[in-house]
C-alpha cells in the first residue's frame, strides 16, 4: 500500500495507511493550531515539504534480545500524544503510516522502512521514524545510507542518546545490534561513519562492549556526566562530533530517561540521564543544518504510567520538528 498519490517517483510503501488524526479543539483560528489540525497524509507531490511521520511497529528486536515486549503498539501511542500539542505557526507535517514487523520477519521490515526513509529523504522532507523496538535505527540506518544527499555528503554521524551501546555481537539481528550492524555495514562499503553515544550506563554496559566501542572508536558520555551542570562538556562532546560528519541520523531510545520520567521502556534506568539534558541535545542537533532523519524507539505504552513516556517523547519529538533547519543541497 502506497502512502502518496504523487508521481514523482518518491512513494513510501507502507503495510498501514494513515489514520485521520483528532485532538482537542479550542476554535478554528490558527491561534488554536494542533497538530492534529496541520498533519495531512503524505503527498510526494506536495509543493511545501517539512517533516513525515513514519511508524515502525516492531517488538520483533526486544523479543529476540530477551526484553519485555509490547513496543510496536509504540507508533500509535507517539501519534496519540502529539495529536494535542499546540503549535505556534502552521507547518507542513505529513503521516505516511506505519512499516509493520509480522511473523517475526524483522529483517524484511527494515528494508521496507529503509525505502520509506530513502523516499522521505529524496523528496526534501525529515523523516520522523516512530518506533517501535531500537532495532528502527538499523532500518533508519539504511534508508540514510541509500538516499541521495549521502552521495555527495558521504560523511555521516549517528548520535544515539542511550543507556546501552547496542553493539552486541550476537549472530541474530536484534535491538542489541543496530549499531554494530550499520557499522560493519559501511567498514564493508569503505564509508565513514562516525557513531557517538551520549548517556551511557556502566552497570548495563559488559566490559566486552566497551571494548567493542572501543575497537569501533565509539565516542561516548556517560550517564554520570550528562547532568544539567555539565553542559559545557556536554556541548564540546556534540561539538567534536557535528564537525566531524556531513550528515546526522539523530536516533533517541527512550531509556536514557530516568525511570521517573519514562518508566514505559523494557529497560528503565535506574539512573538516567535528566529529560532537561536530552532536550537540549535534541534542540541543538536539530538546528545544525545537518539532521537528516530522526527516529524515538522503545515506547512500551503496556508499561507506561499516566502515558508519561509517551508524552515526553512528544516533546522532544514536537522539538526536532519546529526548530528543524533542513540540510541545504
Amino acid at each position: 500500500m502506497t502512502a502518496t498519490d504523487g508521481s514523482d517517483g518518491a512513494e513510501i510503501v507502507v503495510d498501514v495507511p494513515p489514520a485521520p488524526w483528532t485532538g482537542r479543539i479550542d476554535g478554528d483560528g490558527p491561534e488554536h493550531l494542533r497538530w492534529h489540525g496541520a498533519v495531512r497524509p503524505y503527498d510526494a507531490s506536495a509543493s511545501e515539504t517539512g517533516c513525515v511521520l513514519i511508524g515502525f511497529a516492531s517488538d520483533e528486536g526486544v523479543r529476540r534480545n530477551l526484553g519485555r515486549v509490547g513496543a510496536a503498539a509504540g507508533p500509535d501511542a507517539l501519534r496519540a500524544s502529539l495529536a494535542s500539542m499546540a503549535l505556534a505557526a502552521p507547518l507542513p507535517i505529513e503521516d505516511a503510516g506505519t512499516v509493520a514487523v509480522t511473523d517475526g520477519d524483522l529483517e524484511s521490515g527494515q528494508q521496507r522502512l529503509a525505502r520509506a526513509v530513502t523516499a522521505a529523504i529524496d523528496s526534501a522532507r525529515l523523516p520522523v521514524v516512530l518506533g517501535g523496538g531500537h532495532e528502527v535505527a538499523y532500518g533508519t540506518y539504511l534508508g540514510v545510507a541509500a538516499s541521495r544527499p549521502r552521495r555527495t555528503r558521504p560523511r555521516l554521524g549517528i548520535l544515539n542518546l542511550d543507556a546501552h551501546f547496542d553493539l552486541r555481537a550476537d549472530p541474530v539481528p536484534s535491538s542489541g545490534t543496530p549499531f554494530r550492524q550499520a557499522l560493519e555495514a559501511e567498514r564493508a562499503a569503505g564509508t565513514p561513519l562516525r557513531y557517538a553515544v551520549l548517556g551511557i550506563s556502566e552497570p548495563s554496559n559488559t566490559p566486552a562492549l566497551f571494548a567493542a566501542a572501543a575497537t569501533h572508536d565509539v565516542h561516548h558520555l556517560l550517564d554520570e556526566d550528562c547532568t544539567p551542570a555539565n553542559l559545557t562538556k556536554i556541548d564540546t562532546f556534540l561539538d567534536a562530533f557535528v564537525s566531524a560528519v556531513d550528515l546526522i541520523h539523530l536516533t533517541i531510545d527512550l531509556d536514557v530517561l530516568p525511570a521517573a520520567v519514562a518508566p514505559g521502556v523494557s529497560a528503565p534506568a535506574a539512573y538516567g540521564v535528566p529529560l532537561e539534558t536530552i532536550h537540549h541535545v535534541c534542540a541543538r542537533i536539530t538546528t545544525t543544518g545537518k539532521l537528516i532523519a530522526v527516529d524515538v524507539a522503545e515506547l512500551n505504552p503496556s508499561l507506561d504510567v499516566d502515558n508519561r513516556t509517551a508524552r515526553t517523547a512528544a516533546r522532544l519529538i514536537h522539538t526536532v520538528v519546529t526548530r528543524h533547519i533542513a540540510p541545504t543541497c
